[in-house]
């Protein structure tokens, strides 16, 4: 059997195709980037999920497809799910985008066995941060609040169990690490693993959204982030025990992605 990943080179779409490999699996992985390299068992196809009337031959002969929602993929997304469909495909996995949308409905309405991916804060978000620490040791966000943020691994270990295993079929999972941590508690973390320290600095809420829309982020898209981020929920906070029970082993910790990625910063 063959699953399809889309999305294959991104934060969690790489651990996804990883997690599939190292468990024997066939994998074909879609990706935009022409110079991105995979282990030898897996099948590159280029590509996007958001221009799904490319994909007929990308989806010949799956079984399974792992969605991540994406940017723009609202309006695609619904076609993607019904040329899978057709084309054969009776798994699916979808890692939402934040709610449940047009792309997450139609995966729900999809006729197949499906499961969606409830993730909160990716530690990969981290990331954002990177410039601002190399070159002034400060970080600046608006808010301090606590977020039980997951390393994109165990996105991919828990799409990986839905794909192949059975007892799945119309689960939504909340995903989240396994500690909650607020901005200022990552950053102690994180100057621990570079052994230097970093500034947290607030900076009001309009700040934090113009500085999105100034790198091109849509007025309502840069409000919701920053708005997420000044309401946080009990989901988002609130550590849930569904990653350890699906993968078998305690998810990891902030302490370990901030020891992996101290190259990014």
């Amino acid at each position: 059997m063959t699953t399809l990943v889309t999305g294959a080179t991104g934060n969690t779409g790489r651990h996804v195709v990883a997690e599939l490999v190292r468990r024997g699996e066939r994998v074909r992985a879609l990706t935009r980037n022409p110079a991105a390299r995979f282990p030898a068992e897996v099948e590159p196809v280029a590509g996007t999920h958001n221009e799904p009337e490319t994909l007929d031959a990308a989806l010949h002969g799956v079984d399974r497809l792992h969605i991540t929602v994406t940017p723009g993929l609202a309006e695609a997304g619904p076609e993607l799910v019904r040329r899978a469909v057709a084309a054969g495909v009776r798994r699916l996995t979808v890692l939402w985008g934040g709610w449940v949308g047009p792309v997450e409905q139609a995966v729900a309405d999809s006729g197949v066995e499906w499961t969606r991916l409830e993730a909160q804060e990716f530690m990969s978000n981290t990331l954002t941060w990177a410039d601002s620490i190399r070159a002034e040791g400060v970080v600046r966000e608006p808010y301090d609040l606590p977020s039980a943020l997951i390393h994109e691994a165990d996105i991919g270990a828990v799409a990986a169990v839905a794909l192949l295993d059975d007892g799945h079929a119309g689960q939504a999972y909340n995903l989240t690490g396994p500690e909650s941590l607020t901005p200022s508690e990552r950053l102690t973390i994180l100057s621990r693993a570079l052994g230097r320290d970093i500034i947290f600095e607030r900076i009001t809420h309009e700040q934090a959204i113009n500085r999105l829309t100034a790198t091109g982020v849509a007025q309502a898209d840069a409000e919701y982030v920053v708005g997420w981020y000044a309401e946080s929920n009990d989901s988002s906070r609130t550590v849930d025990d569904t990653v350890p029970r699906l993968i078998g082993r305690p998810a990891r910790t902030f302490t370990q992605w901030a020891n992996e990625h101290t190259d990014r910063f």
